[in-house]
């Protein structure tokens, strides 16, 4: 069954605050990954594949550049389940 965006947010937080020690709080929909939460391009790598896992979902490699914000992240999550 597919998980809601609330659910992606809260899930992808989690891996978030396991990569970088960011808290869940402060994962928004809005923040950009580089910009507002500082997560370098290793940093987002790790949580891409750990996203793939957790989330059932392929995230191709040239489509990591386009998620600019969690929320971009979320939708694309959202959409990619099956």
């Amino acid at each position: 069954m597919a998980l809601t965006n609330d659910e992606v947010l809260a899930g992808l937080a989690e891996l978030v605050n396991d990569e970088t020690g960011i808290s869940v709080e402060n994962v928004q929909l809005e923040k950009s990954f580089t910009d507002d939460l500082d997560i370098d391009s290793i940093s987002m790598m790790t949580i891409v594949v750990n996203a793939e896992e957790k989330f059932d979902v392929k995230i191709p490699d040239d489509e990591v550049k386009n998620l600019k914000t969690v929320g971009d992240a979320v939708t694309f999550i959202t959409n990619a389940q099956s």
